[in-house]
């Protein structure tokens, strides 16, 4: 149903169901397309109050019809995953589309500043079927092992799955080698066993330094 064309369009071939998808991200289509906004981003009250009050505005739009969609968004690099019954976490605007049988909801994932006492929502994908992410560049899938945890600069993670724990780590940063960190900034690891997505293009983020 999802396949890539080059690496920055997706195409979804329809036969009657139907895909979730970033508002605004629709760039052509063939056949009969029929075109509904959903609220929040998240399923039920709970995952539209939870992005109300993370300041997150993740628009999703729901395509049902015959034919094909393509999806885009500001030429970034596209990505897909696919889920057999397990759970995806992955940054809202790195959320490009999912299947309509996937479920989609928001969990709190850690604090993120020790001093600041900030929550962290990460958006969550669950089920069978496939998902589309986005990245500043291709984004690299990286194994987690219990033998080998791994360390992520919060600019460059895009997304992980599998049995995957996640803590953050206050102090000496990747920045602070550089002698560009400042404030109180921190590193994401994750131990466990499963796939973290990071990108190759570091974004500002009030996480990597807050």
């Amino acid at each position: 149903m999802f396949r890539l064309q080059g690496s920055k369009v997706l195409a979804v071939d329809m036969t009657g169901d139907a895909v979730k998808a970033k508002n605004g991200s629709m760039v052509a289509y063939d056949g009969q397309m029929a075109f509904k906004k959903l609220s929040g981003g998240g399923e039920g009250l709970r995952g539209m109050v939870t992005r109300r009050l993370t300041g997150e505005q993740m628009t999703v739009m729901e395509v049902k019809g015959q034919g094909t969609c393509w999806f885009a968004d500001r030429a970034s690099e596209i990505n897909l995953v696919s889920l057999q019954g397990d759970k995806l976490y992955v940054e809202a605007g790195n959320l490009l589309a999912t299947d309509a049988a996937l479920r989609t909801g928001t969990t709190f994932t850690g604090v993120r500043g020790a001093s600041q006492g900030n929550g962290l929502f990460t958006t969550t994908v669950e089920g069978h079927g496939q998902a589309a992410i986005l990245s500043d560049g291709p984004a690299v899938a990286l194994r987690v092992t219990p033998q080998y945890p791994l360390t992520v600069d919060p600019g460059a993670y895009v997304a992980h799955q599998g049995d995957v724990r996640q803590s953050f780590q206050s102090g000496v940063t990747f920045r602070t080698f550089l002698g560009e960190g400042g404030g109180e900034a921190f590193q994401i690891r994750f131990e466990g066993d499963g796939l973290v997505y990071v990108q190759p293009s570091e974004r500002t983020t009030i996480a990597g330094d807050v």
